[in-house]
């Protein structure tokens, strides 16, 4: 990575910005890190920019309440920077169509109002004819209480669930002294202010008193009770009834023309603002990155700083030269030598890009340390593949990432929920987690928990035997490729895969950890630390070969011997580990000829390397600070006796440091820091050996469920001939693919998975990867509405 600077006019100078976000190049340094976001040189235009978004937002808010979508564009032309006139323009554009769009809104808004006022006082109409009807058919002594004059009916509309609380607050305040009728309304009405439909009633309450009738207003009022004046002569009702239906025809009317109005000019609106907004977006991207920049003293040049990767910047010139090449005054284009530490930065495809991020995810590597990317490529998968090894689950795997990468384009363009999207971005890594499994689920011999006979058994059986006689099998050979097909169904084959997969696990273990442990060497070479080679990476290569070096040479060299011809029972080598450190020098089980002696040179090799961990890094940095303190205070008395005085030159590192704290390690904190990595990668080399064994364990126990899944399910269906075993056939294959699928690839693969990630982070990562680097995040308007549309 290099550090570019740029000297661009001012005339030109949006232009430049907008042709370097096309190209995506630069990570923009801020060089108004000091100065208020309120105090910057392009605030007012982003002012207007946001103000053009808000209107977007709310225009895209109003498509989405009509459940209109945007109409997005396959291929939209961004090659030149939109002109400033073209900018007012859209700002123009979007004020009138928000004025449009809020005044039909109002319009819209009141009409409902009325529409349901007028609908609440027709039925209300209603109620009371009904009410008042009713009351005179009783008798006459009941409709002259309801004429009487100091008598007083108060109709109106409410809420259906709040019709029971009105009524029971009523009968405690009047203590039962009113008439209460409610009927509920059969049609729900629109209201605007909750956006929704609602169930609503009406209620008459007839009572005594001027007094009482206000109270009842007040306690309908508090539960959002609509009250209507209604006259009560007959005639005057009925003719203001059919007021009332003419002018909701009216209204209907008005209120479908607003709505068609409203819709229509939406629909124009979705036509166009992907568009808009695109080019609006990068308008506010690009004068973002403006007020990033600072301006020289005659206010004519824009000084740009970013970081660049170094292979880059030949492009960039070019394309800035092309750029400018009519202006007046050309763009400058410097690279600065610089002790700040540049962002780290991968090049990628669409293939490594989300190995890379599994890497990322844990830490961001410092600038120019090894990548753990490359390795992962092969190794997560492989990692995956011991445990999940079956050649049937396998193919289902790769068949389904198969599926995505085929259809990688489509799939793309579609809009994926948080877990689809996952899996997308990880397409390629399931495609290898699928034939990598194929691979060790051959080796296994396991297809859905039943083995092969693809080639002649290394085994021979004999061809007579008594029931329940033990019979033995005889080598007769060697199979071919892979695990015999043999070992399936014999008595001791998971004594035999359990000792198999174990040992093998742990020589997987050795060889990802020696492997990962040689690139920390290849880090202190590249950065020359010397002493980290000394004082790190030789003792704990030493340490760590001579206990799980030798425990897996010994594995190996175990099974090149053939102990049955030479009939000796074959050592256990986990007693002669812990014998080599509780008991040195004694062997009760020996392996080879000269044990004893070998074991105890490496266990004093092992002993030694701890207090060399411990001592030389830190004891090399003493002497090395005592050398500067003793030239330091040569110069002070120098100076003394010169001058008379001690000068303390002052710190000329520029203040602006993006945030960067270089301080010097004492002594302490150098012999902390390696007591604690020396108490952690001795204990390390133990417990992350062990954890390998994590690819045995679930190696097994995804074999014994896939076998349990069998038995259990379509397994049975064989026991049953005829029509029914037909019937049971097809039921239980159906139960045991979508089980396979569902636990086994999809549970069981998730588990896999998460375990290798482990192992890369924690085992391997470990040994080599610091992690303390930034993301290169180079401007670019790539994806910029990606979270909106």
């Amino acid at each position: 990575m290099s550090l570019a600077q740029l000297y661009v006019p001012t005339e030109i100078s949006r232009d430049v910005i907008y042709e370097i976000g096309k190209l995506g190049l630069i990570q923009f340094r801020d060089l108004n890190a000091n100065v208020n976001e309120f105090q910057r040189a392009f605030v007012k235009e982003l002012r207007r920019l946001d103000n053009i978004e808000r209107q977007y937002r709310f225009f895209k808010k109003e498509l989405e309440k009509k459940d209109i979508s945007l109409q997005k564009y396959p291929y939209i032309d961004f090659q030149n920077s939109v002109p400033q006139t073209e900018i007012d323009e859209y700002a123009e554009n979007a004020q009138l169509i928000e004025d449009r769009i809020t005044e039909l809104i109002n319009a819209t808004e009141s009409l409902y109002v009325k529409q349901k006022d007028l609908k609440q006082y027709k039925y209300t109409l209603q109620a009371l004819e009904y009410f008042t009807g009713a009351g005179s058919a009783s008798g006459s002594g009941s409709g002259a209480e309801f004429n009487s004059e100091d008598s007083k009916i108060i109709s109106g509309v409410i809420s259906r669930e709040k019709v029971a609380t009105l009524q029971q607050i009523l009968w405690r305040v009047l203590r039962g002294n009113l008439y209460f009728q409610s009927e509920d309304i059969s049609e729900p009405l629109y209201d605007v202010k909750a956006d929704t439909f609602i169930a609503k009633s009406t209620v008459i309450v007839y009572s005594h008193g001027t007094l009482i009738s206000e109270r009842i207003k007040k306690i309908c009022e508090s539960l959002d009770a609509d009250l209507y004046d209604i006259d009560s002569n007959s005639a005057e009702r009925e003719q203001r009834s059919k007021e009332v239906s003419e002018n909701l025809s009216d209204i209907s009317t008005v209120l479908n023309e607003t709505q068609s109005a409203f819709h229509s000019e939406l629909v124009a609106v979705s036509r166009d603002l992907s568009k808009w907004w695109e080019i609006i977006a990068r308008e506010t991207a690009v004068y973002q990155i403006m007020n990033k920049c600072d301006y020289d003293d005659t206010r004519k040049t824009l000084v740009v700083e970013g970081w660049v990767p170094t292979d880059e910047l030949a492009n960039l010139k070019n394309t800035i030269e092309l750029l400018t090449s009519e202006s007046s005054m050309p763009t400058i284009v410097n690279v600065l030598n610089t002790t700040r530490t540049p962002p780290t930065f991968h090049r990628t495809n669409k293939f490594t890009e989300a190995f890379q991020n599994i890497c990322d995810a844990y830490g961001i590597a410092t600038y120019r340390e090894v990548n753990p990317g490359l390795a992962t490529i092969v190794t997560f998968p492989f990692m995956f593949a011991i445990m999940f090894g079956d050649l049937g689950h396998g193919f289902i795997l790769f068949l389904a990432a198969l599926t995505l990468v085929l259809n990688e384009k489509k799939i793309a363009a579609m809009k994926r929920d948080e877990i689809f999207d996952m899996a997308f971005s990880g397409r390629y890594i399931l495609l290898l987690m699928g034939f990598f499994s194929m691979y060790t689920g051959s080796l296994y011999n396991d297809i859905f928990s039943k083995s092969m006979t693809l080639f002649s058994s290394g085994w021979k059986w004999p061809d007579k035997f008594a029931p329940g006689e033990t019979i033995f099998a005889e080598q007769v050979g060697t199979y071919a490729f892979g695990l015999d097909s043999t070992w399936h169904g014999a008595e001791n084959a998971l004594l035999f895969t359990n000792s198999y997969k174990m040992k093998l696990s742990v020589l997987m273990g050795y060889l990802h950890m020696t492997y990962s442990y040689m690139f920390s060497l290849v880090n202190s070479i590249h950065f020359k630390k010397g002493i980290d080679i000394i004082g790190n990476f030789v003792p704990g290569l030493i340490f760590m070969q001579g206990i799980f070096g030798y425990l897996s040479l010994c594995i190996v060299y175990k099974w090149t011997v053939d102990w049955k011809a030479i009939n000796v029972q074959p050592p256990g080598l986990l007693n002669m580990l812990i014998s080599m450190f509780l008991s040195p020098g004694t062997v009760t089980e020996p392996l080879y000829s000269g044990q004893s002696g070998v074991q105890v040179l490496l266990l004093l090799l092992a002993l030694i390397c701890v207090p060399w961990l411990l001592l030389v890094k830190p004891l090399y940095f003493k002497r090395k600070f005592d050398k500067e303190a003793s030239k330091y205070q040569a110069l002070q008395e120098n100076a003394d006796v010169e001058q008379g005085i001690i000068v303390h030159e002052g710190n000329t590192e520029s203040t602006h440091n993006d945030g960067e704290e270089h301080e010097e390690e004492s002594f302490g904190d150098i012999m902390i820091h390696q007591v604690i990595h020396t108490i952690e990668f001795c204990l390390n080399c133990v417990s992350h050996t062990a954890s390998y064994l994590r690819l045995w364990a679930l190696s097994l126990a995804h074999a014994q469920l896939s076998s349990v899944l069998w038995s259990m399910t379509i397994g049975n269906a064989f026991k049953t001939t005829g029509l029914a075993g037909v019937i049971m056939i097809v039921g239980l294959f159906a139960m045991w693919f979508v089980l396979t699928v569902a636990v086994l690839v999809v549970m069981e693969g998730t588990s896999a998975m998460l375990h290798s990630l482990r192992l890369h982070w924690v085992e391997a990562m470990s040994k080599y990867f610091e992690g303390e680097g930034s993301l290169y995040e180079p401007f670019a308007f790539s994806g910029l509405l990606d979270d909106i549309l």
